[in-house]
C-alpha cells in the first residue's frame, strides 16, 4: 500500500486497482483517487489510452481534480502499479558528469597506467567533446524489465553485481519525430521516476570486448525498472533541469544530486532520440544516473536491502530486493 508523499501540483496520474481488482488509470488528488475509465468521455482503459489524447484529456482532468462530488476512493487501500505501460523504454548512459567519472574510475582494469587523477581528466574531456558535438549516449529498454513502485524486486541469481540507478524519467504526451531542442517538451506530458538498475558484472562483454556492452544482459531482468508512483504533469514540475534526485539504502542516503549535473538536459534527450526514433505517448525517455552508485561506494545489492527513491514533486518509491536462490 502507498504512503503519500504529496506530489507537486494538483493531481497526478497513476495505475490503481483493488487488492483482488482489475488495474485502472486514476487521477490522484488530495489522498484519493478518481477512476478515469469511469470518468473520462472515452473510457480509457489505461494510462497510455490517457496520454494518447493527452491535449484533449488535460484541461478535464483539472475539472475533474476539482469536483469533491464524484466516486472518488482513498489512495490507502488500493494496490499502486507502474504508471503506464510503454511501447518503448529509452535509456540514457554517462549523462551525469560526476557519475561518468566516479564509473571510469571504478571500471579501471588492473593493468590500466593512468592514476585515479589522470582517468578524471580523460573523462572529463570526453564529456566536454560529447556535449559539444551533441551526442548523448541512448540504448534500448525493454518494457517488460518494468514493475511497481513498491514491488520486491527480484535480484537474479547470475547477477553479480546489482547495482542501484535512480533516474527522472520524461513521459512522452504526443507522437514525435525529428523534433527540435526548443519544442522537444511540448511532447512531454510529465514526469515520473524509475530505478535503471545494472548488473555490473554483465555490463561489458569479456567474451568479445570490441562488441562492447551488453545492455540486455545488465539492464532488463524482470523487475530492474521500478517506476513511479506517479506520472505529474509537466507543467506542475517547472525546471527538470533543477530537480534532486535523492536515492536511499536501508535509510542511508546513497544518491543525492541535482539534474543540473545532466550534461544533456530533457530536451536534448528527447529531440536527440526523436532524430531516428518515432516517440510514441506513454514512452519513456530515462535521462540517466547521478553520481553515488553502488560500484561508487563498494556496496552491492543483495537480499533484504530496501531502496527508497524520491525527485523533487514526484514523490517516493521504496522497493524491496529479495535474493532469487541459485
Amino acid at each position: 500500500m502507498a504512503t503519500l508523499v504529496q506530489p507537486a501540483g494538483p493531481f497526478a496520474l497513476g495505475t490503481f486497482s483493488l487488492p483482488d481488482g482489475e488495474p485502472f488509470p486514476g487521477l490522484l488528488a488530495g489522498g484519493r483517487v478518481l477512476d478515469l475509465g469511469r470518468s473520462l468521455a472515452w473510457a480509457p482503459s489505461g494510462m497510455r489510452a490517457v496520454l494518447e489524447r493527452w491535449e484533449e484529456a488535460l484541461p478535464v482532468l483539472h475539472t475533474l481534480a476539482g469536483e469533491p462530488a464524484l466516486e472518488w476512493r482513498p489512495l490507502d487501500g488500493l494496490r499502486v502499479h507502474a504508471p503506464v505501460e510503454p511501447r518503448q523504454v529509452f535509456q540514457s548512459g554517462a549523462n551525469y558528469r560526476q557519475h561518468v567519472i566516479d564509473l571510469e574510475v571504478a571500471h579501471r582494469a588492473p593493468d590500466d597506467p593512468r592514476t585515479a587523477e589522470e582517468a578524471r581528466a580523460e573523462i572529463a574531456e570526453i564529456m566536454d567533446r560529447r556535449a559539444a558535438e551533441d551526442l548523448p549516449y541512448v540504448f534500448i529498454g525493454l518494457p517488460s524489465a518494468i514493475t511497481g513502485p513498491y514491488d520486491d524486486v527480484v535480484l537474479p541469481a547470475w547477477a553479480e553485481k546489482p547495482d542501484w540507478e535512480l533516474e527522472l524519467a520524461a513521459v512522452i504526451g504526443r507522437p514525435a519525430h525529428r523534433v527540435g531542442v526548443e519544442e522537444a517538451l511540448e511532447y512531454v506530458a510529465g514526469y515520473t521516476i524509475a530505478n535503471d538498475l545494472t548488473d555490473r558484472a554483465t555490463v561489458f562483454r569479456r567474451d568479445m570486448p570490441a562488441i562492447g556492452t551488453d545492455w540486455l544482459r545488465s539492464k532488463n531482468a524482470p523487475g530492474f525498472t521500478p517506476l513511479g508512483p506517479w506520472i505529474v504533469p509537466a507543467e506542475s514540475i517547472g525546471d527538470p533541469g533543477d530537480l534532486r534526485v535523492t536515492l536511499k539504502l536501508n535509510g542511508e542516503t546513497m544518491q543525492d544530486e541535482s539534474t543540473k549535473d545532466m550534461i544533456f538536459g530533457v530536451a536534448r534527450m528527447v529531440s536527440y532520440v526523436s532524430r531516428t526514433a518515432r516517440l510514441l505517448p506513454g514512452d519513456l525517455v530515462l535521462t540517466g544516473s547521478p553520481a553515488g552508485n553502488g560500484m561508487h561506494w563498494g556496496r552491492l545489492l543483495r537480499d533484504g536491502d530496501v531502496m527508497e527513491g524520491a525527485i523533487t514533486g514526484l514523490g517516493v518509491q521504496r522497493t524491496r530486493c529479495v535474493g532469487e536462490a541459485s
